[in-house]
């Protein structure tokens, strides 16, 4: 991989980590397109510790105080006194399903479903569950009936965000389109769905991060290009995904997830076409 690689893969992980429009298809339609060798689901997973770093570095107040509250309700054996302590169990909750799917499904993951065609659909599916989302978005207000914020979030809202998660699992789902969708169905509004979508994906990225990161650390050492690469990836990824974060939570205060909507449905027809008349390969 050439830093122009690096860079240009660092950008597009750290930019579409938390839209809702999928880093991983990004990570896989971006080389496609640009007729280098798909850097691997590896790849993807030790360049979301970049993006990982931008959350905890936008969230470290909200990260320290959630911290905090859970490490003192154990302490004083009232784990769930306090609303930030039970937002701190509720995303531990919410990442199980993850993790479970994670594993059993790990060699699907990391080959048939980098595929171009479960790529495209995932975009395309997605998208037309979060037209409905929003709808029941739209219809809630129209009731005069405002969203949840964060303390407000259930264990059942939890869980099954946690479950939505899973799906981000397919290239093309979106770990915060997916989750940022569920949060819509459970009647949270549009930012607090981003910012717990954000807080939860914590765990799992640093879990895969690290895995891989350990995996192939002997590829990664074998020759400083390689670590170079890692490392300046890693960096554009955090830079960019920090700017993303910032707009995204901005941008949800004042508007809907349409402009994603369709964005999601324009390349995921697309790559359908590109596949279909030759011009893409789907693996």
């Amino acid at each position: 991989m050439t830093l122009i690689q690096a860079i240009t893969l660092g950008i597009a992980q750290g930019l579409t980590e938390f839209l809702p429009i999928s880093s991983s298809a990004h990570l896989r339609i971006v080389p496609a397109l640009m007729g280098w060798e798909d850097p691997g689901a590896a790849f993807t997973a030790i360049v979301q510790i970049g993006t990982l770093a931008a959350v905890l570095i936008y969230f470290a107040k909200d990260i320290a105080s959630i911290s905090g509250a859970v490490i003192s309700g154990v302490l004083k054996g009232k784990p769930l006194e306090t609303d930030e302590a039970r937002t701190g169990w509720m995303i531990a909750a919410g990442t199980i399903p993850i993790v479970v799917f994670g594993l059993a499904f790990k060699d699907q993951i990391e080959t048939v479903l980098r595929s171009l065609y479960w790529v495209s659909a995932a975009l395309i599916l997605l998208a037309l569950v979060l037209v409905v989302a929003e709808k029941h978005t739209a219809n809630r207000a129209r009731d005069g009936r405002r969203g949840k914020a964060i303390k407000e979030i259930t264990w059942t809202d939890a869980i099954i965000i946690g479950l939505a998660q899973a799906m981000a699992l397919i290239p093309g789902s979106s770990r915060s389109g997916v989750t940022i969708t569920a949060g819509l169905f459970r009647n949270l509004d549009r930012e607090t769905s981003a910012r717990f979508s954000f807080l939860l994906s914590l765990p799992s990225v640093f879990a895969a991060g690290a895995y891989q990161l350990y995996k192939t650390w002997d590829i990664i050492t074998a020759s400083n290009d390689n670590m170079i690469a890692i490392a300046v990836a890693t960096v554009f990824a955090f830079v960019s995904g920090y700017l993303s974060i910032a707009f995204l939570l901005a941008y949800l205060k004042r508007h809907t997830t349409g402009v994603f909507i369709g964005y999601r449905l324009i390349l995921g027809i697309a790559l359908i076409v590109m596949i279909g008349t030759g011009h893409l390969l789907p693996m």
